[in-house]
């Protein structure tokens, strides 16, 4: 099955066991409790089942935990994007087709693969778009250890990967978990949180977090939190960036992951030129595309709101001063005051 997976495009695969512990559903329920999970409403939705597979999928007896590199490697680095303030910086997952229609497609054909070699059995594909808790699955399949930031961590592969579950009431061996996690006293990502999201190690508050600001809220970004975005439009990898073990991270050779449109190097003004049908057709298939242009455009204000005052700026900040929507006009109100312009 492992061979199988890695002709899919896999990196790896392990095989851990339906039963994630009494200390994930602790840590899911006191984070739940704490309302660090902001207006994720889903994620309190199915309540425990998110740490009992067999009872999100009855009959469930092995989660085979599944990881695809995703970092293109022809994007232009992500530290330069990030220090020029008329760039756009998008998550480094985010460049290429949507994850979510890769990775299902290659569990379901590895699901057929087995089904063909041994007859119907029952299973079910997961790929961060049901009540799974994907990092501790993984973690106890023994693919790495959960960081401080709360991304899962790989010695030899870092973090720049894809998870992806394939639940199953094969009686499956079990591989086990790494016998320690490899942190240490290390704090690079909870340091370099542009919102101090990471508020504890191994304890994100959404509610703070770029990605959860400029993906799930659906809102006006809270004002205290724009300045501190940045340029970053769509997803943050700052705590990815620093981590010392991303130096052994590894590249995708996965086509689909290839840099779609330019986003890895294109300025915000030319984005948030952008109207709602260039972005539709030039964003349909990617991650982004599932936010709408409406936010898309909300984030880019942010964005031109922290950006240098240049003449381009200004003017992009202009052209939707009198948006149809009013989210939109509020977040560039807030950018043109940034620049002096009332």
């Amino acid at each position: 099955m492992k061979r199988w997976a890695r002709e899919l495009g896999f990196d790896a695969a392990q095989i851990g066991d339906a039963d994630l512990g009494a200390a994930a559903e602790t840590g899911l329920a006191a984070w739940l409790e704490a309302g660090h999970h902001g207006e994720m409403d889903y994620m309190a939705a199915h309540g425990a089942k998110r740490a009992r597979p067999a009872e999100l999928v009855p009959g469930t007896r092995r989660v085979i935990s599944l990881r695809m590199n995703y970092r293109p490697p022809a994007a232009k680095p992500s530290e330069a994007v990030l220090a020029d303030g008329e760039a756009a910086f998008v998550s480094r997952y985010a460049l290429g087709r949507d994850y979510h229609k890769v990775l299902r497609n290659r569990i379901q054909k590895l699901a057929e693969r087995i089904e063909a070699e041994i007859g119907a059995h029952g299973y079910r594909a997961f790929v961060d778009s049901a009540p799974v808790l994907e990092v501790e699955a993984a973690a106890r399949a023994g693919l790495g250890w959960r960081g401080k930031h709360t991304l899962l961590l790989s010695r030899e592969h870092g973090s720049f990967f894809f998870l992806g579950e394939l639940f199953t009431d094969l009686p499956l061996p079990i591989d086990p978990p790494l016998p320690q996690e490899h942190c240490g006293r290390c704090t690079r990502c909870i340091d370099v949180c542009p919102t101090q999201a990471i508020v504890a190690p191994y304890r994100v508050d959404a509610r703070r977090c770029v990605s959860y600001l400029t993906i799930e809220l659906k809102g006006a970004i809270p004002e205290e939190l724009r300045p501190l975005i940045g340029n970053r439009v769509y997803g943050c990898d700052d705590c990815q960036l620093t981590c010392p073990w991303n130096r052994f991270a590894v590249d995708s050779a996965e086509a689909d992951f290839a840099v779609r449109n330019g986003l890895d190097d294109v300025s915000l003004a030319e984005l948030f030129g952008w109207d709602e049908a260039a972005f539709k057709t030039r964003l349909a298939g990617t991650a982004i595309f599932r936010i709408g242009h409406e936010r898309w455009l909300r984030n880019l204000a942010v964005g031109l709101g922290n950006a240098p005052t240049t003449p381009a700026v200004v003017a992009a900040l202009q052209s939707r001063r009198d948006d149809a929507s009013a989210l939109v006009r509020e977040h560039v109100a807030w950018a043109l005051e940034r620049h002096g312009q009332t």
